[in-house]
């Protein structure tokens, strides 16, 4: 079949930054799956974007639809044909609806019975006739962050649309959507280019080339590196490149020109992180260092243009710049006269939520926590203390003037300020480390006093809103509740303290927050949404892991609690599965024991005296043998320990029902032998869900 190339592309006012990545992500899946919809072909497809543009251009794209054969289903063979065989008015009517005539007809088997049938063949159209039909609604499907509609139009996009350009191969596909009608003409760099006709999808990266925009992605990415590497060798530089940084400024620029710039020495006094964070939040600039990693008095950025007169554009960099470092080192200034006690005080006129009182509020549940935990650690009276005091002032930083400036310095600033008022190290140290880990792939708290107060912090959060009903939503998790609880896991994880679950955890929170009026969901229900939002962090983990779908299902469903034990469970059944053997009949024993089981009444104790069989006998000395086994293994953490002792049931288990007729006619009977499966199955689900397993 003969092929083309479709160009699509959607000219606007510059779109966000952190926007632009997602919008070409979608307009590639969009258009991809329209045409696999609507059969037609195309062998790959390519992205383009710059703050001006989002484009797709698709390879070896048929000329028609694909033809099909639909078999349509019509009116059952005894509404079809009469009694003396001719056909029924249904059926004829039904013949021609699709097309055919009764002779096309036939019956086929559907659901136990017969139904008519006809076959009519559906020719493809032309792809350029389905275009224009289909591209306005594949555009609107794009869904964005603050898309609204623009002028007196009623389409919704992040940007108002200027221009459109549709080709098939040299053909225009002049369809209509956000008020503007399709063409072949593009324009450049807002500057530097000017308008230009598109003869074919082929010729537009070079033509935009020419314009002074690079709208390949990757093409903007590798010119920024190159040019940031030799800059490095032109000047004997370290420009440290953060990868969202990278991202980001690739993304606000059509064509990329580096140019550096410097500024007063003096500002070297000032904390690193507050010159990078300044140069880099604000400015997009790039930091330099030596080869020691020193940071030097000066910054790298990007131009939106060509290389005339960066001088000028250094300059005017430079006072910018100035001007914020200068803000800055006042507040650092400002903030070491403040006493550490006396901003710790300030927190309570912060507020953290309208439902949960004030910042202050917080850090009192945040080291009654924590000081809890050190307890259930058996900690020493000097590291209580560090804990104690680092709890106390943990949040202090929030009362200066260069953390309202520059969040992103939260617990950064607080160390260095702590530090600076003779704290002790420790102390100094937990502050900023209570924070972590902040994101994915970030460093987790090195010292105890940080690990613990990670913890408090992080589970009073998590708690105290849920316990106001406040949940994360689709994308939506203003007070990064998904992220503390990843991180309180990965803490857990990296840590080996028995004492400290996340059952534990919770409950203690939940007590607090109760104790103040501050929960206002059914704690149980609470309870449960905790247990279910964890699961999910830790499903995360478990699949990254590369355990097996069925396993994660059959952990997660024994609880949550103790994450590290969750995650050993996983590992061990990951391999023991692997020993067919071995474990299937283990498993079927769990499970023969779990589909009757389930009848049983969890409140109804096991009553030996109504044992009449010598199986079911046998199986309850298994059970107490097996109970008092698993749960010194349990204090051991002691995986392999816990499974052997409750796989050493399993010939009582087949014992039993080949032995006993548990649907007994004598009601107790019945009840007791129900009851002690039940007390079987449930002391086998503490460890994993059995019958979750596939194969």
């Amino acid at each position: 079949m003969a092929e083309r190339e479709l160009l699509l592309e959607i000219g606007c006012e510059e779109i966000p930054a952190r926007f632009v990545g997602e919008a070409a992500k979608q307009l590639k899946e969009r258009v991809e799956n329209w045409l696999e919809e609507n059969r037609i072909d195309y062998r790959t497809s390519h992205t383009y974007a710059t703050p001006r543009r989002l484009a797709l251009r698709v390879e070896g794209v048929a000329e028609r639809q694909r033809d099909v054969q639909e078999e349509v289903r019509g009116p059952a063979k005894r509404i079809a044909v009469r009694e003396d065989g001719s056909w029924s008015p249904a059926a004829e009517g039904f013949a021609r609806k699709q097309g055919v005539t009764v002779d096309d007809l036939y019956f086929d088997e559907y659901k136990g019975e017969e139904y008519l049938f006809a076959r009519k063949g559906m020719k493809g159209k032309a792809t350029s006739e389905c275009l224009p039909e289909g591209l306005p609604v594949v555009l609107s499907s794009i869904h964005l962050p603050g898309a609204m509609r623009w002028g007196s139009g009623r389409t919704r996009f992040i940007r108002p649309v200027r221009w459109l350009v549709c080709l098939f191969g040299g053909e225009t596909i002049p369809f209509t959507w956000a008020g503007v009608t399709a063409g072949n003409r593009t324009r450049g760099h807002r500057f530097l280019g000017e308008e230009v006709e598109l003869s074919s999808p082929e010729e537009y990266p070079e033509i935009l080339r020419n314009q002074w925009v690079i709208a390949d992605v990757e093409e903007r990415r590798r010119r920024i590196l190159d040019q940031l590497h030799r800059l490095e060798e032109e000047k004997g530089w370290r420009i440290p490149v953060d990868e969202g940084l990278l991202e980001e400024v690739t993304h606000l620029v059509e064509y990329p020109t580096v140019l550096s710039g410097s500024f007063d020495e003096k500002f070297l006094e000032l904390p690193s992180a507050v010159l990078i964070t300044t140069m880099r939040e604000h400015q997009r600039y790039f930091p330099v260092t030596d080869e020691d990693g020193r940071l030097l008095p000066y910054f790298v950025t990007v131009r939106n243009g060509d290389d005339v007169a960066l001088d000028v554009v250094a300059r005017g960099n430079q006072k910018v710049l100035r001007a914020r470092l200068a803000d800055a080192r006042f507040f650092f200034e400002e903030d070491l006269k403040l006493p550490v006690d006396e901003a710790v005080s300030r927190l309570d006129q912060i507020v953290f939520h309208e439902k949960l009182g004030s910042i202050g509020d917080k850090v009192r549940r945040v080291r009654a926590l924590a000081l809890s935990i050190a307890g259930w650690l058996g900690l020493d009276e000097d590291a209580v203390k560090k804990i104690d005091r680092a709890a106390r002032i943990c949040k202090f930083d929030l009362s200066t003037q260069m953390v309202y400036e520059f969040p992103e310095l939260e617990g950064v600033m607080g160390e260095e300020y702590a530090r600076r008022a003779g704290e002790d190290p420790e102390v100094s140290r937990a502050v900023f480390e209570h924070h972590l880990p902040r994101h994915a792939g970030d460093e987790l708290p090195g010292s105890i006093a940080g690990t613990v107060l990670a913890l408090a912090d992080k589970i009073d959060a998590q708690a105290a809103f849920l316990g106001i009903g406040i949940q994360p939503s689709g994308s939506q998790d203003p007070y990064g509740l998904r992220r503390r609880a990843a991180g309180l896991i990965q803490i857990l994880l990296h840590r080996d303290w028995p004492a400290v679950t996340l059952n534990r955890l919770w409950d203690l929170a939940l007590d607090l927050l109760k104790e103040k009026g501050l929960v206002t969901q059914s704690v149980e229900e609470v309870k449960k949404q905790l247990e279910e939002f964890f699961a999910l962090r830790l499903r995360t983990v478990l699949q990254e892991a590369d355990i097996r779908h069925d396993v994660i299902d059959a952990v997660l469903a024994a609880g949550v609690g103790d994450p590290r034990l969750t995650v050993d469970k996983a590992r061990f059944l990951t391999e023991r599965v692997k020993e067919e053997d071995e474990f299937k009949p283990v498993v079927e024993a769990f499970n023969r024991a779990a589909n009757l089981g389930r009848k049983g009444d969890p409140g109804k104790a096991v009553d030996p005296s109504l044992m009449e069989e010598k199986a079911e006998r046998l199986l309850w000395d298994a059970y107490r043998q097996a109970a008092d086994r698993f749960e010194a293994a349990l204090s051991r953490r002691d995986v392999s320990g816990m499974y052997r002792a409750l796989a050493e049931m399993a010939p009582a288990i087949h014992r039993f029902f080949d032995d006993v007729f548990v649907m007994a006619e004598d009601e107790a009977v019945r009840a007791n032998r129900l009851a002690l499966l039940r007390q079987v199955t449930d002391q086998v689900k503490r460890f994993a869900h059995f019958d979750r397993l596939v194969g």
